[in-house]
């Protein structure tokens, strides 16, 4: 830093520093404030969606609810409100997706491969085990997002992909046979439901970028929720119900349809345009912790020593994958 080189200029500097610091704190506060506001609203949105995979767990295990009634309802419902809440701040822009043949196809296909797909496989995964394990199962996903864009780019993985590749696939086989690998600690269908609710939230990640690059993205998974729901109907019709419905079943289904859906997505969404992305990928590593935690707490679901391990090493990869390049 240069010297003032004379007693006038010393004053005149000291003069300047006032208003420039405060300019400073002035700019700083709000960058803080929305840093804070974007953590908080980043891990609440991957907390309930988390505890809402533990209620769907307790509404087929201990209630009997169809799993694909309760997903054609929980489509529908969101799907629906969404869709109001983007025709009501963004009307021209929530009809007019549909003007281009283009973009209805994906639209359509989004919805009934991507949307679909990764809600069935990933409540199935949770009838046949529990909320934890298929949770954490499906965080596999963003390693199958990073083998794919290696094979895509004809680009051999880096350190940190392939470290990621590794922890993934030690995690998985340490969570699914507890180190045994004469026998599996989850049923075949789990396994199965599990791994394809990572491949089915590749999939849901990466097809719709383009949609997403023009439009909304509550105006996309808006539609795509609804056109999920509406075509899921014909497996599962929403007014046949099934299951003992209670107290407990109805506060369970209206958390996993408002705050496990609608909520969660909101929060999250708003943390992503506060803090990024990458951020916000990394603090959603609250989502499997709380649908271990109170899998284990509520329903009383084994999670051993072996489990919590095989899950750190799944939940890693997040962490390892943010350091790679763009």
């Amino acid at each position: 830093m240069l010297e003032p080189t004379s007693a006038k200029e010393t004053v005149l500097l000291r003069k300047e520093e006032t208003p420039i610091l405060t300019i400073d704190e002035t700019t700083e506060k709000p960058k803080l404030n929305n840093q804070l506001k974007g953590f908080i609203l980043a891990i609440t949105g991957a907390t309930l969606w988390g505890v809402s995979g533990t209620f769907g767990q307790f509404l087929f295990q201990q209630r009997g609810v169809n799993v694909e009634w309760l997903i054609t309802v929980r489509m529908l419902i969101s799907g629906v409100i969404l869709l109001l809440y983007a025709y009501a701040t963004n009307r021209r822009q929530t009809m007019s997706i549909w003007k281009h043949k283009r973009n209805a196809l994906q639209l359509v296909v989004f919805g009934i491969t991507g949307m679909v797909a990764v809600q069935y496989t990933y409540f199935a995964a949770i009838k046949h085990s529990n909320a934890a394990t298929a949770t954490i199962l499906q965080f596999a996903g963003p390693v199958l997002i990073a083998i794919y864009l290696s094979l895509k780019n004809k680009k051999l993985p880096g350190r940190f992909e392939i470290l990621a590749i590794a922890l993934a696939v030690l995690g998985t086989f340490l969570l699914v046979t507890h180190g045994d690998m004469g026998k599996l600690s989850i049923s075949k269908m789990a396994f199965l439901m599990g791994i394809a609710s990572a491949f089915a939230l590749a999939i849901y990640t990466l097809q719709p970028v383009t949609l997403l690059s023009k439009y909304d993205s509550t105006i996309v998974v808006g539609w795509g929720m609804f056109i999920g729901g509406v075509a899921f109907s014909f497996i599962h019709a929403p007014w046949k119900v099934e299951g003992i419905w209670d107290g407990y079943s109805f506060v369970s289904a209206a958390f996993i349809i408002i705050f496990g859906t609608l909520i969660a997505f909101y929060t999250y969404l708003t943390a992503v345009k506060l803090i990024g992305g990458q951020k916000s990928s990394l603090l959603a590593s609250a989502e499997p912790l709380s649908a271990a935690i109170l899998s284990v707490v509520w329903l009383n679901v084994p999670f051993y020593a072996i489990d919590w391990i095989g899950s750190l090493c799944i939940i890693s990869t997040v962490f390892i994958l943010s350091r790679t390049s763009k």
